[in-house]
């Protein structure tokens, strides 16, 4: 092995950051679930920053009123304020690779109790994930991320969220990726973040209305450059398209438009191949990558901006991985 790479992964696998640990050992070095340095890794997530700030900040689970606590700030849906309530958690706990051990299972059956619209309602009211079919202004940023992060923690055949994740492909078969907060237009960070959760499914297992969902998704991220990202707004591009981030929440950044792009077979694509050149020139002498931006105020720190994040290196090293480079 040679020595900067030799160097770089010891970083990773520092023992005393085990939520970079773990996700080292699984996602860039192979190693399986029953793996005794992944377990130990693992469990001592939640027993270390940032993980550790996060869960101490949760009300414990014996709020009978609200079938059993599990909440950040105040019981209900969960999604203010931002980025302290109960859905960010859920979503940044499991970006940390995080197991799903009770308060998080408690925050699990919170968020799918309060912060779902029931089947046959309409949806999309801020801070509701998706159920009824005929949500127009469904909120995809939300439905994608919890989607992505209930099936992380175990919650992936739960009937909830398989009528959740059955009716946003509906949704964006009959209304794209359209956006109450995009000003009616199609939201790429939107897209990303339902593909991202779809494109979890093993293809056996998708259903007719994911496919197309995938499909489409896939259309709108390659209509324009990425390293340009002009996706349709009524204001001018969002800078932090050009900033990788950790954790990341609503919003989105190229690295991520790559790696799910890569997932879905578009590796080869003049596009994606542009943009990792771009990721590529953005690496640090170490081989490492900087935090450029953080979602907003939150109960624990992911590191420092401006300084090398193993984080963000994770998800560089990640998708170059399986780009193949």
């Amino acid at each position: 092995m040679e020595t900067g790479k030799a160097d770089l992964l010891a970083w990773l696998l520092e023992p005393e950051d085990p939520s970079a640990r773990y996700l080292t050992l699984t996602e860039l070095l192979g190693r399986s679930a029953d793996d005794r340095d992944v377990i130990t890794a693992q469990a001592a997530i939640p027993g270390a920053d940032p993980a550790r700030s996060i869960l101490e900040a949760q009300f414990p689970g014996s709020d009978a009123m609200w079938g059993g606590g599990g909440y950040w700030v105040r019981p209900g849906t969960g999604y203010s304020p931002k980025y302290r309530a109960t859905v960010w958690q859920v979503i940044f706990l499991a970006q940390l690779g995080a197991p799903s051990i009770e308060p998080i299972r408690d925050a699990c059956k919170h968020v799918l109790a309060h912060s779902r619209w029931p089947a046959g309602q309409g949806g999309g009211a801020e801070g509701r994930f998706v159920a009824g079919q005929e949500a127009r202004t469904a909120v995809n940023c939300l439905n994608g991320n919890l989607l992505w992060a209930l099936g992380r923690f175990g919650y992936a055949d739960d009937p909830d969220v398989i009528e959740a994740r059955q009716a946003t492909a509906q949704v964006v078969a009959r209304y794209g990726f359209t956006c109450h907060y995009n000003g009616g237009l199609p939201c790429a960070w939107g897209d990303i973040k339902v593909l991202r959760a779809f494109l979890e499914i093993p293809p056996e297992r998708r259903t007719q209305e994911v496919r197309a969902a995938i499909k489409r998704g896939v259309e709108l991220l390659l209509d324009v450059p990425l390293v340009e990202a002009r996706y349709p707004t009524r204001g001018q591009v969002s800078q932090r398209w050009f900033k990788l981030g950790f954790p990341l929440a609503y919003h989105s950044d190229v690295l991520e438009v790559l790696a799910v792009l890569t997932q879905a077979g578009q590796g080869e694509h003049a596009c994606v191949q542009q943009g990792i050149q771009w990721l590529l020139a953005k690496q640090d002498q170490a081989g490492r990558w900087a935090l450029e931006q953080v979602p907003g105020k939150m109960w624990a720190s992911f590191g420092q901006v401006g300084q090398p994040n193993k984080w963000v290196t994770l998800r560089a090293l990640k998708l170059l991985e399986f780009a193949g480079f």
